[in-house]
């Protein structure tokens, strides 16, 4: 009886694993192609950032107008968002990776039409790169979802941690390359073609490793308990299950904040910077050693966490399906990074005169970014602070191998001790 009542418990949790886990080495091959996916997708969402004022004096348009080919992202992402959550955990893996490439690459190519003079005219070079922005913003959510999702699925437990860590962390170095290679690649406007051509080449290599390289949604046999349940609960179940989940609300507000955070700075970065006197490759006066120490601490504390978090969110948030764990988070800190850009943006105060200003955009006078920047320091100690007294929540995902394992070893034991009839 023994026996029986743990494989009739084993089967209620639906937990019950095959006879063998298996691993596949073309698990890292999607790695690294969703690694490169990622990376690209974050540059070419920073592309210009970097290099505002010389972006806004080649087309011949604002500085707010070139900080909306950045805010694109966040606004398309919020409701696509949703959408790339149920493409992820009801459609599969492979179709979202795929169709983020397609769409990275469109879009990347798509912006190269502004500067060919006998396609653009006037302020049509503009608007063939919001739209090509506009392709690459809706890959963004497939992709930056898909790293839980893949890790759940190909990978053993003892390496999912390591698997979401890689793939979520070249996101951030695709943001690292964008910064230090749009000012390399654009000093002057009339570089800004050559700019284009250079980061639609991983965005055109990645889509073709992803189409010709990726041909299964799933592994033949699951490396891992929890991956014949990645799938577990229908889409809008799920939903609803996560917004009842406290400590997931809590984790939403607070590293979706702290996201959205990240995103309006690295947007603004180069604006903020250049009224204090940085030129685009960000040399400061007299205070080299200072920035480059803050630059460290902020990427050291602030980047190592995201592939926790990532992994958090679907430990408290089982047996609900990965995209929809994580790519709840990443809506909400995209609704709270465009939140942040237009508030920090109304608080930037006009200076009549800075002698110290870099930017080559001073019509109306520089902007002062203080206040701003203190906020946005305030908003972040306090994100902080309340998700470190209110946060807490158990491993639910590991738990439930913890008990498919112990229940699989008793249902053995049982029947070798249960002699034949």
């Amino acid at each position: 009886m023994e026996g029986a009542e743990a494989a009739s418990l084993l089967g209620e949790r639906s937990l019950g694993p095959p006879a063998e886990f298996k691993t596949y080495r073309r698990r890292w091959f999607l790695l690294a192609v969703v690694c490169l996916l990622n990376c690209s997708n974050a540059m070419l969402w920073l592309t210009f950032a970097p290099v505002a004022d010389k972006t806004a004096a080649y087309f011949h348009i604002s500085l707010e107008t070139v900080n909306w080919l950045s805010m694109v992202y966040l606004l398309i992402s919020i409701p696509f968002g949703l959408v790339a959550t149920w493409v992820l955990d009801s459609v599969g893996l492979r179709c979202a990776v795929v169709l983020s490439a397609w769409l990275n690459m469109v879009g990347s190519i798509t912006r190269m039409f502004s500067v060919l003079k006998f396609l653009s005219l006037g302020s049509q070079s503009y608007w063939y790169l919001f739209i090509g922005q506009c392709f690459c913003a809706l890959g963004q959510p497939l992709i930056i979802f898909s790293p839980t999702k893949l890790a759940a699925l190909w990978f053993p437990d003892h390496q999912r941690a390591t698997a979401n860590m890689i793939a979520s962390m070249s996101n951030p170095l695709g943001i690292l390359i964008a910064n230090l290679l749009s000012p390399a690649l654009a000093p002057e406007g009339k570089h800004i073609p050559l700019m284009l051509g250079i980061y639609a080449v991983p965005a055109v290599t990645a889509c073709a490793l992803a189409t010709l390289g990726i041909h299964e949604k799933v592994p033949p046999t699951p490396p891992s308990a929890s991956a014949t349940n990645s799938n577990s609960q229908p889409f809008f179940t799920g939903l609803k299950m996560l917004l009842r989940n406290k400590p997931y609300i809590i984790l939403a507000v607070c590293f979706g904040g702290g996201i959205g955070m990240f995103t309006c700075f690295s947007a603004l970065l180069e604006q903020i910077l250049c009224e204090k006197g940085y030129s685009n490759t960000s040399r400061f006066r007299h205070q080299a050693i200072m920035l480059a120490i803050t630059s460290s601490l902020f990427g050291f504390f602030g980047f190592a966490i995201y592939p926790i978090a990532m992994e958090l969110a679907v430990e408290c948030s089982y047996p609900v399906g990965e995209g929809t764990s994580t790519g709840l988070i990443f809506v909400a800190s995209q609704i709270e990074g465009v939140i942040l850009m237009i508030l920090l943006q109304a608080l930037t105060i006009h200076v009549s005169e800075d002698p110290f200003s870099t930017c080559t955009l001073d019509k109306d006078g520089a902007l002062d970014w203080t206040t701003p920047v203190l906020v946005l320091a305030g908003l972040c100690s306090g994100m902080a602070c309340f998700y470190v007294i209110f946060f807490h929540t158990d491993y639910k995902r590991l738990r439930a191998e913890t008990i498919s394992a112990d229940l699989v070893k008793a249902e053995d034991t049982a029947t070798t001790d249960v002699p034949e009839s």
